[in-house]
């Protein structure tokens, strides 16, 4: 995808079954123009710099966000520490069974960044209880994937009127 030339939104995603994906690309379909969607082992500093404000897309793997969206804010946080205070944030989790773990690390890593949480954590629970579920592909039902959707416009619109 092309980068917009300065993103409003930056949509950064990390999926193992598709869930997660699905969901980031939900929110970014209903954003429209000034969002980029960008999987979390692409997310540069510039790029993040750059953006006026976050959604932060992956399932919970093991009570916690996942290794490659983890990674991404090993990269990215000294380099943005003290450079984007104040730009809001929101989470969707793509969930087995609670997700609350994922959501939490995030907020606690954010925190440092001085970050506004601008809508409520949104978690999809999928319900997959057995390994094979867990490691199988997941498909989103059509409510949640709306709830992103409406995630993703709510904040686009938000960074457009100068909301937040």
């Amino acid at each position: 995808m092309v980068a917009p030339s300065r993103p409003l939104l930056a949509i950064v995603w990390h999926s193992r079954t598709g869930a997660a994906e699905a969901m980031a690309r939900a929110a970014y379909d209903s954003a429209g123009e000034g969002a980029l969607l960008l999987a979390a082992e692409h997310a540069e500093p510039a790029v993040l710099l750059a953006a006026a404000g976050y959604l932060f897309v992956c399932p919970e793997n093991l009570g916690g966000m996942t290794g490659t969206m983890k990674e991404m804010f090993d990269r990215t946080y000294y380099p943005l520490l003290g450079r984007v205070e104040g730009r809001p944030y929101a989470t969707a989790i793509a969930a087995g069974s609670d997700g609350r773990g994922g959501q939490a690390q995030i907020d606690r890593i954010v925190t440092g960044w001085r970050l506004r949480r601008v809508a409520g954590p949104l978690i999809v629970n999928l319900g997959a209880q057995t390994p094979e579920a867990i490691l199988a592909p997941k498909r989103v039902a059509g409510q949640a994937l709306q709830s992103c959707r409406e995630l993703g416009a709510a904040l686009a619109e938000g960074l457009r009127l100068g909301i937040f």
